[in-house]
Order: C-alpha cells, then structure tokens, then sequence
C-alpha cells in the first residue's frame, strides 16, 4: 500500500496535469477558429458577427431632404471700379439709390495723333505734331442699390481697375454652414429652397440657391462672421446661400431654417444605410448566400434620406443583406498557422 501512494498516486497526478496542458494548447491555438474568423482563413480578414438576422432586400420611397439651421445675413456691397486710365472729369451721381447702369463718373484721358508731314512754302519737308484727341469714358453703376460712396475727386488720376466707390444692393440672403455628410447628399442641388423664419411670415421659396465658401466682405466693411455681426454665421467651411425675395418682411441677424429638396426616388430598391459601406455614389453590402455565409459585393447608390439609401444596381429585391456593416475582428493571427491567437498577442 506504501508503494502504491508513494508511486502510482504522483504518476497519475503528472497524467492528468499532462493531459490538462495539452486541452489548453489545443484550445489557445484552434478553439477560436469558428467564433471570430472569417472563412477565406489568412486570405482575408476576419469579421465580428453582430448577432444581428439578415433583412430582405425591399422597395420604398427615399426623399433627400436637408434641413439646415441659418441666418439672414445683408447681401454684401459691391465695389465700383475705374474702367479706363486718365483724370477724373467729374462726378455725375451723389451717395444714395442708383439704378443698374446709371453714370457714376467721367474720366478724362489724351490719345496722341500720328504726325503731320509737308512741305513749307520754300518746298522743304515739315512734321507737325496735332493736338492730342481727347477721350472720355463713363463708369456705370454695376448694380442698383444705394451708392454709399465715391471715394475719388475731381483731376485724380486713376487706373483701370482702380476702386472709385462702393454700392449697397440692399437685399438679403439666408446662409446656412453644411456638414460634410450634408455636402454629399447635396452634390445636384435645387435652385430653390424653402425657408422659415422664427417669428416671422409664412416659409417662402429662396431663390438663387448656390453653394461654396462665403462670400468675401470688401475691404471696409465687417467680415459677417466676425464679432462686430454676432448674428451671421462663422465663416469657413461650405455653405448654402440663397436670395430672400425683395420685400419679404425679414432683417439681418435673424434665426431661419432653410429646408432644401434635393430629389426624390419612389418605388425603388432601398436598404437602411447601416448596411452600406460608403454613402456616396458606390458603397459594398454584405449578401447572405445560400449557405448562410455572407458575401461583399459592390453597389450602385442612389438617393438618401439619412436612413434609407437608393440601389441603383447591384441587388435585386427579396434578397437577403446583413443589417449592419461586419466589424473587422482585431483579433491576432499566428503568422504561421494562420489561426487566432487567443489572449492577445505574444510577448
């Protein structure tokens, strides 16, 4: 009996420790194969399940509105510019309304003539230079408004393209800064959008709808997203601009809501945009096949409403998708045996 507790008993205890060892280098090296890896194997990465039921493939109605929140803002002052190089002759208009076209100014310069040759009276030749022809020119309003100032005198000498005053169209905007994802959906804008403002008339259509980088202040006057216009939106970044129709009861620095319409697809393909990879143009869904296994393939995008995206191509209804994008699994892979290593990477 001493024998045995003093052989037997420490030989089956190094079994069992042995045969403990071994199950957890089996599990450290291929128990995790079916949970997290992809089945391309090494040849590509692998996906976190979700856990979420495919969904089918269906039809609806996708309208790609945007709403933004904005500002009515003054329409910037237009500069007046020499048209010709001379003198000022004189001013034809004082500060206050003009008319598009109307004569601002004169300006006053000399053209010399080719000389005169001749004989004199004894028969010897003779070159007469004439007097200079004297031009003028009239610079114009560029736009109606209100002149606000001529900042030229009389007799000053100006160049072509020189600064000479500075008008006030009088009329407002509204300008709303886009987000990037709001640029996107934008790509084809409407010429028109809808506006509402707080506490004021009834939402009007805002014509003249463009968007880019706000429009530069002139030189004497305040950046409408400086402090000195606390009410006009930073500036920098893209935005949408468009014209309040003369006469509309509004004024700067008001709050508005600019609601613009930028297509609308009925009855075609959509899926929710957690099932797209990329949201502009071209995106990848994830297909379930036959055997349950996911497959990516390529899409044509079309229209989107923030939730629901247009497929143009790519997918046919009833057929089943992944509900949300698969998550790449960070999981590590042995390099050579290609399986995940469990626990994290090795020292």
């Amino acid at each position: 009996m001493s024998s045995v507790r003093s052989v037997v008993f420490p030989a089956l205890r190094l079994l069992v420790w042995a045969v403990i060892a071994a199950a957890l280098v089996v599990l450290a090296f291929r128990g995790g194969t079916d949970a997290g890896q992809d089945p391309a194997g090494a040849d590509g990465p692998a996906f976190v399940d979700v856990d979420a039921p495919p969904i089918p493939v269906s039809t609806g109605t996708v309208s790609n509105t945007v709403t933004v929140t904005g500002t009515v803002v003054a329409d910037p002052s237009v500069t007046v510019k020499a048209t010709a190089a001379g003198t000022v002759r004189r001013l034809l208009a004082s500060p206050g309304p003009v008319t598009a076209g109307q004569p601002l100014l004169e300006i006053r310069w000399e053209e010399e003539r080719e000389p005169v040759t001749g004989t004199d009276a004894e028969g010897n030749p003779t070159v007469t230079q004439p007097a200079p022809r004297v031009r003028t020119a009239t610079v114009g309003a560029p736009k109606a408004g209100t002149l606000t100032s001529l900042d030229v005198l009389v007799d000053q000498i100006v160049a072509v393209g020189d600064r000479v005053g500075t008008i006030s169209p009088g009329t407002l905007s509204v300008t709303a800064t886009l987000s990037q994802a709001e640029q996107f959906r934008l790509l084809s804008p409407p010429s028109t959008a809808e506006v509402e403002v707080q506490g004021g008339p009834a939402p009007f259509t805002c014509g003249s709808l463009v968007l880019g980088a706000a429009a530069p202040a002139p030189a004497d006057e305040p950046d409408p997203g400086s402090p000195a216009d606390p009410g006009a939106p930073a500036s920098g970044g893209t935005t949408a601009r468009c014209a309040v129709p003369v006469g509309t009861a509004v004024f700067a620095g008001m709050g508005a809501t600019m609601t613009i319409q930028a297509g609308l697809a009925e009855n075609v393909l959509v899926v929710p945009i957690t099932a797209v990879q990329g949201s502009v143009q071209t995106g990848n869904v994830w297909v379930v096949g036959e055997d349950g296994e996911p497959v990516e393939r390529a899409v044509t995008l079309g229209l989107t409403d923030g939730d629901m995206v247009e497929i143009r191509e790519g997918l046919t209804e009833g057929e089943q998708i992944l509900q949300f994008v698969p998550v790449p699994d960070d999981t590590p892979i042995d390099p050579f045996t290609g399986q995940p290593i469990m626990g994290g990477p090795v020292g």
